[in-house]
């Protein structure tokens, strides 16, 4: 026995365990469907259903320690931790698999919901004879189960919902609430479990809470305040908003958001009573959660705008770099912080999370996915689907069934650097592309064009888990891209709603549309170079723009796209007003690239900087230094004329002349290279 430690020690883990029996009453109708089944009953699975924070969690820790006590092994999988895919649910769910004694519980079954027709199907008939296999959800079991008479006995389904008065009661007494509390609590929280242990904190700490159990603010404030108590600092408290507002809180995560100590603040936040641990990181109940979020809101608006910068310019990073296979679900993770802003599309409506799969393509795959193209749109477009996916299969992402791994639909994103006579001719879409850029602002050297089709059984158009997997593959590929100036998106028949969702995005629908066969298609387009990627994201976050009606569009304000010719004649007007703040303020230059990345500076004095330091450049190189003394003289140091500029220098005319014209070229050239590949981009080559 270590030091310091006797038989009467207690763990922390009993405690616990402790206070959530006492928290736990009712449910006896469920309790006692489980132990028949628990103890030889015919039925191998129990499905149980209901709102969140009605219990289910606290009824499948009841249901495993019941199972233990009868000897029998538990094993528990989280839907909100879990891959939603066959693969991943069967490495957790395997101990059923070889155990006839084994019961599995599933909860939070509604984050892999996606995945029950291959339950179904595929996993559950494979369990032993005498295996229990629990799942909890916020969903009811599709219809197909009852279809199948073969569930007609294997297949039990409990509907939980609020408890009743005398359970409700009973849980206040549990609590120790005072009995002059007890109606304005009911009246409160009802019969709702987790309403009611959050308002019965608040009510048993403060005697007073009776004077505001309303349901308005006062009492979003008093809950917060009796259920956390007095956090240690101030730094605990924004870790804990943190927690609120994210996905899934990391330390990682803090420490961008949050700087100070984020390996203690991230220990304190894991012991909260209210906020679970995963593999993906902490997250708090859903109801502490919109709690915490409406808190914040009313009381710092400021704070909450800037706290939602911070962690939105982490997740922007994150989505930039993250691996192919993790780009939707960085996406996804990036506009869940936008989940409260009705005009964008929703990236958690996790009922149909892992119904349906993304897969690259496999030369196999390329009959089937012509047959595909051939039922959703015709055999025109059947045969440009055939033409893409040999000349650029990589190009190309599927998206399969879970079930039964059939696909549903596929997608191309088709990166073309210069207009094919081929291309041209087999495509209509990508010919109305081509078109609409030269006659717009042509591809400058190294820049591509995108154009994305879709092929989509009707079945799964509209609101489906296809539209949801396209529209965060479209949106990665948009803010990963490098060098792309513009982006088509090609859509057959787009619903008003979808029409809206795409302006609001900045994607504009141009008019007269190509055709293939009788269809029009509608290309929708952006100019990546006039609004970047970090621009747009930044100007769809709701603290660039907090009144919806202030705003005609997304992108006030877009940046001007020159072509060489015209940025360096832009720039030779520069060097020639240098000292003229009003001049460059006017110049085309102040609203291009090279000048909207330093955004935080004036930009008349930004372009005369960057300007300076291009031409304090030529110095680095001795080959240049002649052109750094022409350039210097003629446009830094005041000289009247040229002639005067070339007497200073001691050089013939013709010589300072040939001097100035090369150093002004070797400026616009180290210039136009920032403006093609940013600001931190090592000088152009051609010095």
């Amino acid at each position: 026995m270590s030091p310091g430690i006797d038989n009467k020690s207690e763990f922390l883990g009993g405690r616990l365990q402790a206070a959530r029996e006492q928290a736990f009453v009712g449910r006896g109708e469920e309790l006692a469907v489980f132990t028949t089944a628990l103890y030889g009953g015919r039925c191998s699975v129990l499905y149980v259903h209901g709102p969140g924070g009605i219990g289910k969690s606290a009824l499948l820790r009841r249901f495993a320690r019941r199972a233990a006590a009868a000897g029998r092994s538990v094993a528990r999988v989280d839907g909100r931790t879990l891959e939603p895919s066959p693969e991943a649910f069967e490495a957790e769910a395997e101990p059923i698999l070889r155990n006839e004694q084994a019961v599995l519980l599933v909860d939070t079954f509604e984050r892999i919901q996606g995945l029950e027709g291959w339950l179904r199907e595929r996993f559950l008939p494979r369990l032993r004879v005498g295996a229990l296999m629990v799942i909890a959800s916020r969903f009811p079991p599709d219809m197909q189960w009852q279809a199948d008479l073969g569930w007609s006995g294997a297949l039990e389904v409990m509907s939980l919902r609020d408890l009743p008065p005398g359970d409700a009661k009973e849980l206040m007494d549990s609590c120790g609430v005072a009995d002059e509390l007890r109606e304005p609590l009911l009246a409160f929280a009802g019969g709702h479990p987790l309403a009611l242990l959050l308002g019965a904190a608040v009510a048993v700490k403060d005697g007073g809470a009776s004077r505001r159990w309303t349901p308005n603010q006062d009492v979003v404030a008093t809950l917060l305040d009796q259920l956390v108590g007095e956090v240690p600092s101030a730094a605990h408290r924004h870790a804990l908003e943190i927690c609120a507002h994210a996905y899934m809180t990391t330390e990682e995560l803090l420490r961008a958001a949050l700087p100070e100590d984020p390996g203690t603040l991230f220990g304190w936040l894991r012991r909260l009573p209210f906020v679970e641990s995963s593999s993906l990181g902490l997250y708090p109940h859903d109801v502490v959660r919109e709690v915490l979020e409406a808190d914040l809101r009313w009381r710092d608006p400021q704070g909450y705008a800037a706290m939602h910068d911070r962690i939105h310019a982490h997740l922007t990073e994150k989505v930039r770099t993250a691996a192919g296979p993790s780009v939707l679900s960085a996406v996804a993770a990036l506009f869940y912080l936008h989940r409260d802003n009705e005009a964008m599309v929703d990236p958690h409506s996790w009922y149909d999370e892992g119904e349906v799969q993304e897969d690259v393509m496999r030369a196999e795959d390329v009959g089937t996915l012509r047959r595909l193209a051939n039922t959703a749109e015709g055999e025109l477009s059947a045969a440009n689907a055939d033409f893409w996916m040999r000349r650029q299969p990589e190009a190309f992402r599927i998206y399969r069934r879970t079930e039964t791994g059939e696909p549903v639909a596929f997608y191309a994103w088709l990166r073309l650097p210069e207009p094919d006579e081929a291309e041209l001719a087999a495509d209509p879409i990508v010919a109305a592309a081509w078109a609409h850029a030269r006659a717009s602002a042509p591809l400058r050297d190294g820049e591509y064009l995108a154009v994305g089709r879709s092929w989509i059984l009707p079945s799964y158009r509209g609101n489906s888990p296809v539209m949801d997997l396209l529209q965060w593959r479209v949106i990665g590929n948009c803010l990963r891209s490098e060098r792309m100036a513009w982006s088509y998106l090609a859509i057959r028949r787009p619903s008003p709603g979808r029409v809206h969702c795409f302006r609001y995005h900045d994607m504009h629908d141009l008019p007269g549309g190509p055709q293939l066969q009788d269809e029009t298609y509608t290309l929708f387009v952006h100019d990546w170079r006039a609004v970047p990627p970090r621009t747009w994201l930044e100007r769809l976050n709701p603290s660039w723009a907090p009144d919806p009606h202030e705003r005609t569009g997304v992108m006030a304000g877009r940046l001007v796209v020159l072509s060489q010719e015209e940025f360096a004649e832009a720039i030779r007007k520069a060097l020639r007003h240098l000292s003229r703040m009003n001049v460059l303020a006017e110049s085309p230059l102040a609203r291009s690239r090279l000048v909207a990345e330093h955004a935080e500076q004036d930009p008349a004095k930004a372009l005369r900087e960057l300007v300076e330091q291009a031409i304090e450049a030529l110095r680095e190189d001795p080959r240049s230094v002649k052109f750094h003394r022409a350039i210097a003289a003629t446009y830094l140091h005041g000289v009247p004329t040229q002639e005067l500029a070339a007497q200073r220098l001691g050089l013939p005319f013709t010589t300072y002349r040939r001097h100035l014209v090369s150093g002004i070229e070797r400026v616009c050239a180290d210039l136009w290279h920032r403006e093609l590949y940013g600001t931190g981009a090592a000088h152009s080559p051609a010095r």
